[in-house]
């Protein structure tokens, strides 16, 4: 499984980019690899307030629906609109063009409670 060493991981399979007071969100490449082709996404809406671990959207794909959750607290301040058009970005590049939303942190404290790339290779090795 591909994961990157600089980005923070949820224990259900979101990954998250810090870059000063904001973060881009995405799901894994293992989700992505469960969930298979990905056929939809429903989008949050910008200006949603989320907390850490709240559901926030749904992806579904040809073999099911997965609920994402926020990896962190905050205010939805950018949605990956190009996901409407090409749902399928999650499966081809779930790291970068398949970006889901971007939050406007609350706090930096939500953050440790996210692993690290070594942490969450570790939680995928007991898959």
């Amino acid at each position: 499984m591909n994961v990157p060493t600089d980005l923070l991981y949820a224990i259900s399979h979101e990954w998250l980019r810090k870059n000063a007071d904001q973060a881009t969100v995405g799901i894994t490449d293992h989700a992505q690899h469960e969930l298979t082709d990905v056929v939809y996404v429903e989008l949050p809406v910008v200006g949603t307030k989320v907390d850490a671990g709240q559901q926030i959207c749904v992806v579904e794909s040809v073999k099911a629906a997965s609920d994402i959750y926020s990896p962190a607290a905050g205010t939805v301040s950018e949605v990956n609109a190009a996901l409407i058009q090409d749902p399928a970005l999650l499966n081809t590049d779930p790291y970068n063009k398949g970006w889901i939303f971007k939050l406007q942190l609350a706090t930096e404290a939500d953050l440790s409670a996210l692993k690290s790339p070594e942490q969450y290779s570790e939680q995928l090795s007991h898959l």
